[in-house]
């Protein structure tokens, strides 16, 4: 794209600094409000989700229009959620050329996004997410997109790097843990690149990252009993210092029945009660739940 062009994009310092004085907008920090001013990281971001005319996009949090607008040229049809409705004339206004836009004022955590894509999208077109998201909701978000078994591809979003570093984090690091095994369980997941915190006006305190979700066909572990699965990783890091005999008596028991169940299943796993579930792989993680469930009771 050529620097003329890059002059109409809402993602460069003086149009993002006219919009918001134009429209007298100020930051909400309660919103996580941070705009990009750097359209180079949005041409890297579409081109990581591999958005087509043959894609659809959902945004969550499109702000004052600056990924919603790249997202519009390259795909087919795009619905972007926004909970702040001071943003609507501001959306209305500097996205008027696009006629592939929808924006729906709503927390996407309330809404209802299976019926938003039956309406939207036809089933034969590839959907992905796209998203700038604040720190306080990066996990809830993420986590009710994969866990609902909705028709989504791949998910691109850019987040504090802390976090992507604990969802793409390797078993025996500190930022392993039970948010880790959840991503993989559901999706290969990739850092795409690192996103400076010098591009964002107001300039935030950390520098951000490009986190790429590509849904798995199947979990990547089969699991007798899924609820299980997840609640024995939840117990094995519910504290981290303590070891995962520790921490498995804590969640199911000390009486000598759940002794005995828990000795049984992790010799069966073939997995050291004296470990702490940071070592532990999701492979460990399933062969311990496929285990525990004959010897616990569960239900």
């Amino acid at each position: 794209m050529s620097g003329l062009e890059h002059d109409k994009d809402i993602a460069t310092p003086s149009r993002t600094n006219a919009i918001l004085k134009k429209y007298h907008l100020t930051m909400k920090k309660s919103l996580g409000q941070n705009f990009l001013v750097e359209p180079n990281i949005l041409t890297k971001m579409v081109a990581a989700a591999g958005i087509d005319k043959n894609t659809n996009a959902i945004e969550i949090g499109p702000g004052i229009g600056a990924l919603t607008e790249r997202l519009a040229r390259e795909a087919k049809k795009v619905v972007a959620f926004e909970v702040d409705r001071r943003l609507a004339p501001i959306l209305k206004t500097e996205l008027a050329e696009y006629d592939n836009i929808e924006i729906i004022f709503q927390d996407i955590l309330q809404a209802n996004v299976p019926q938003v894509i039956e309406e939207h999208f036809e089933p034969a077109d590839r959907l992905v997410v796209a998203a700038n998201l604040p720190y306080y909701i990066t996990t809830p978000i993420i986590m009710n997109f994969i866990e609902t078994d909705l028709p989504i591809d791949t998910f691109v979003m850019m987040m504090q790097k802390e976090v992507a570093q604990r969802m793409t984090a390797k078993p025996g690091t500190k930022a392993f843990g039970s948010l880790t095994i959840a991503i993989d369980y559901y999706t290969e997941a990739e850092i795409a690149f690192i996103v400076p915190k010098t591009v964002f006006v107001p300039q935030p305190n950390v520098d951000s990252a490009i986190l790429k979700l590509q849904r798995r066909a199947e979990p990547k572990v089969k699991v007798t009993d899924e609820k299980f699965f997840f609640d024995l990783v939840r117990a094995g890091f519910n504290q981290r210092r303590k070891t995962l005999w520790n921490n498995l008596q804590s969640r199911y028991g000390k009486t000598e029945e759940v002794k005995a169940a828990l000795t049984a299943g992790l010799e069966e796993a073939g997995i050291e009660p004296s470990k702490r579930a940071e070592a532990l792989s999701i492979e460990q993680f399933a062969a311990l739940a496929n285990a525990l469930v004959k010897y616990l009771d569960v239900q």
